[in-house]
């Protein structure tokens, strides 16, 4: 029987207040690790750790910041210290095609995943040098495999955050550090419904029209952003030790198909009919 217990261990994860940050701290919580979970929202983060203690006898520590501000990874890695597994997954990178992109917008999305990501492994990556262990766990996202022209900021800046991840995955066992990556689809979050409505937009004309388009989706649903976080925990936990510079897909088969999902008006009417 596999158990992935992770008592005693303490876990950094970064966009914490919601969406596939927030089940993953309940995850890793359930899992006996003590947390600490950094986000915007410091309402939302506050609630989160009420939650998490209530329901299990572990620690939460909480950090309020905007992490895409400059310096902001280096005060984290400093108010937290020695961790045993971080979670990169704050980003925000925008939706839509080439010539909608708002380059502020980019740059900031960019510096929150792309950069925040490398700059944040570099700190921590150091300290679990020093320990002789630890995980690194990436949340990325299947269009950096499978480029969509439609979230082509973000197909870019996924692709990156592989390439990183592989690259330093590659010899970061040398230090008894293992980093790895999950590459979700669709996932029943937030963030997910603005990226739906901005394809609704793009390719059926009404952003109101976002939820007819998980009819073109394996098993006419996306991911739950618990089965994300178990994916998460799993590969933090002692039944992965070896595996490093891997990145795991959960898309149900999406990426697999060697295509987005496409949407047109014909297709929709068409997925539609089929439903009923």
């Amino acid at each position: 029987m596999i158990t992935l217990d992770l008592s005693g261990q303490t876990a950094l994860i970064t966009g914490a207040s919601k969406g596939i940050g927030l089940a993953a701290a309940h995850s890793f919580a359930e899992a006996g690790c003590h947390l600490h979970l950094a986000a915007r929202d410091g309402a939302a983060l506050a609630a989160a750790r009420e939650a998490i203690m209530a329901a299990h006898d572990v620690r939460v520590t909480i950090h309020p910041m905007d992490l895409a501000a400059p310096g902001a990874m280096r005060q984290l890695d400093e108010a937290v210290g020695d961790v045993d597994i971080l979670v990169n997954n704050a980003g925000d990178i925008p939706s839509g095609p080439i010539e909608s992109l708002d380059f502020e917008v980019v740059r900031r999305g960019f510096a929150l995943k792309v950069l925040g990501y490398m700059e944040l492994t570099q700190l921590v990556y150091a300290r679990m040098k020093r320990q002789g262990h630890g995980v690194i766990v990436n949340d990325i996202g299947n269009s950096g495999e499978n480029w969509d022209a439609n979230y082509i900021a973000g197909s870019t800046g996924n692709a990156a955050v592989m390439a990183f991840t592989k690259a330093l995955g590659g010899v970061s066992l040398d230090d008894g550090i293992r980093v790895v990556g999950v590459n979700p689809g669709p996932v029943a979050t937030d963030r997910m419904v603005k990226l739906m409505k901005r394809r609704a937009l793009d390719n059926l004309g009404d952003e109101g029209r976002w939820e007819e388009l998980f009819l073109q989706y394996p098993g006419g649903r996306p991911a739950e952003a618990k089965e994300v976080a178990e994916l998460m925990l799993f590969l933090a936990s002692k039944h992965a030790a070896y595996i490093t510079g891997t990145i795991v897909t959960i898309d149900g088969g999406i990426a697999a198909r060697g295509s987005i999902i496409k949407t047109s008006k014909k297709a929709m009417e068409l997925a539609a009919a089929q439903q009923k």
